[in-house]
């Protein structure tokens, strides 16, 4: 009985659509876990899938490279979804409008912050140079962080792991913390998770209000526009 559970393992670890089904699978559980917990900062769907997904390889030896063999086809679907923000965004065109002020003034304000602190923070520990320009685009979304690391020559695929940790952490600790600073306006909320957690923190909005959501949508994509035009002439 046990060889032949074996042997099955051994048959679905190396079709591609493996990763895909398992990576899913992840998700769905923890989102189930999620929802029960009221949405608990601290149980993030995003968080506990990758502390599940990174337990089965290392438990079962498989090589990330034949996992993302499956898994690529939800990495590809990373920029369709950035681009559907731009729905509730529209939505809420009339309220945004009214703010718009308050978020010129914010949005290049955090993307010199994230850019400039992580930089400084690299520097100051010493990274090499291409470890400072893949961490200089990490508050961004993760298509254009991978473009612009590319570009001004650090690791995409470096970049594109910072910025997950980024947006994770943002989601996880942005909610207690704004609570903690008595930050209520929902504006307000969705432009600092959208600016600092990009498209983990933009989805962790949208749980608490669409007005939130929309907010987040908007800072996502204005610092993502910022930080591709004016980090590489920076640089």
């Amino acid at each position: 009985m046990i060889d032949d559970l074996s042997d099955i393992w051994v048959y679905l670890a190396r079709d591609p659509l493996f990763g895909l089904t398992l990576t899913i699978v992840a998700y769905l559980a923890a989102d189930r876990v999620y929802r029960r917990l009221a949405m608990h900062p601290l149980a993030n769907p995003v968080l506990w899938s990758v502390i599940v997904l990174a337990g089965v390889l290392w438990a079962t030896g498989i090589p990330y490279d034949r996992y993302f063999e499956g898994a690529q086809f939800v990495h590809v679907l990373l920029g369709p979804a950035t681009v559907a923000l731009a729905v509730p965004l529209y939505r809420a065109l009339g309220t945004l409008r009214q703010s718009w002020h308050g978020i010129a003034l914010a949005l290049p304000v955090s993307v010199v912050v994230a850019s400039l602190g992580a930089v400084g923070l690299a520097v100051l520990f010493g990274a090499e140079d291409v470890s400072v320009a893949s961490v200089a685009p990490k508050a961004v979304t993760t298509p254009i962080a991978m473009g612009i690391s590319e570009r001004i020559g650090g690791l995409p695929s470096l970049t594109a792991v910072l910025v997950i940790l980024t947006g994770i952490l943002g989601a996880v600790l942005g909610p207690p913390l704004l609570t903690l600073l008595k930050v209520r306006d929902p504006k307000a909320r969705g432009i600092a998770l959208g600016a600092a957690a990009h498209g983990i923190g933009t989805a962790r909005a949208f749980n608490e209000s669409p007005e939130t959501g929309a907010h987040a949508s908007l800072a996502m994509g204005l610092a993502g526009v910022l930080t591709a035009v004016l980090l590489p002439l920076v640089w």
